[in-house]
């Protein structure tokens, strides 16, 4: 079905070009962005109960769970990722990301991705992804060095650490904004940057490590292919706009969760 639709797409820009929403969306559509959205919902219904054994000493109530579950609504968080991708694909050509995504090794790209995702929610699977990436590291592996080179081209690490710490200073914000905390902007800001050498050393094993257990089943060829595109105009684009959109979406619910925490945390204090 997602096939048929983005060929339907693909030749509906060639024939008249996509003003500037249109085009944003048929790419989103081609990535399935709602796969995506739910999938991130049960990672952040699962980090909202490791949350609460920390935070709150009642531990994950029907309370907090339900605030969670607000939190995470996948209708809200799709509509931001739309809006923020838009703004920052903006006239950007999409027929040869559509081209791609549309044929029969780009719908494979996304659904392997998809369900590695969504594999890697479980602990031991993503504990035996790592260590199949630290087994791997240091090597001359093939599939590591074409690895190399895609997080290179999509500039993954580094956007991923910079959308991690903002996340997290949205999150103390919330906590403030909420009175569970009081703490300066530079005090939030030092305790955020205290935490970047060690975001940034998980972001990369984590990152190597699921693009590890996505992509094995794919040939080199491909894996290729997708490198070629991600260094390409459009894909700069499209990574750049799908950063935007997943960075303004987490901002917003980290910020809701500081929030939330805080309330149930003077709840308790009363």
């Amino acid at each position: 079905m997602r096939s048929r639709l983005v060929a339907c797409l693909l030749a509906i820009a060639s024939a008249l070009p996509l003003r500037a929403g249109e085009a944003s969306d048929a790419v989103l559509d081609a990535l399935d962005l709602p796969g995506i959205v739910q999938i991130m919902r049960d990672e952040g219904i699962d980090y909202g109960r490791e949350m609460a054994a920390d935070l709150l000493p009642e531990g994950s109530h029907p309370g907090w769970q339900a605030a969670v579950s607000a939190i995470y609504d996948t209708g809200a968080m799709e509509q931001v990722v739309r809006r923020n991708f838009g703004e920052s694909f903006g006239d950007t050509d999409p027929a040869p990301l559509l081209e791609f995504f549309g044929s029969s090794a780009g719908e494979r790209v996304v659904d392997l991705e998809i369900s590695a995702r969504r594999a890697m929610i479980d602990n031991d699977v993503e504990a035996s992804a790592r260590a199949t990436f630290r087994g791997l590291e240091g090597g001359a592996d093939t599939r590591m060095r074409l690895l190399d080179e895609f997080i290179e081209a999509n500039d993954l690490i580094e956007s991923n650490v910079v959308g991690a710490l903002n996340a997290s200073y949205q999150f103390y914000l919330g906590l403030v904004d909420g009175g569970a905390f009081e703490m300066t902007e530079g005090e939030i800001l030092s305790e955020v940057w205290g935490q970047e050498e060690e975001t940034r050393a998980d972001t990369r094993e984590w990152l190597y490590a699921y693009l590890l257990l996505a992509y094995r089943p794919m040939s080199d060829k491909v894996l290729m292919d997708y490198v070629k595109l991600s260094a390409t105009e459009e894909g700069k684009a499209m990574n750049r706009a799908l950063f935007a959109g997943f960075n303004g979406m987490y901002d917003e619910i980290s910020y809701a969760l500081g929030l939330a925490a805080a309330q149930q945390m003077k709840g308790q204090d009363l």
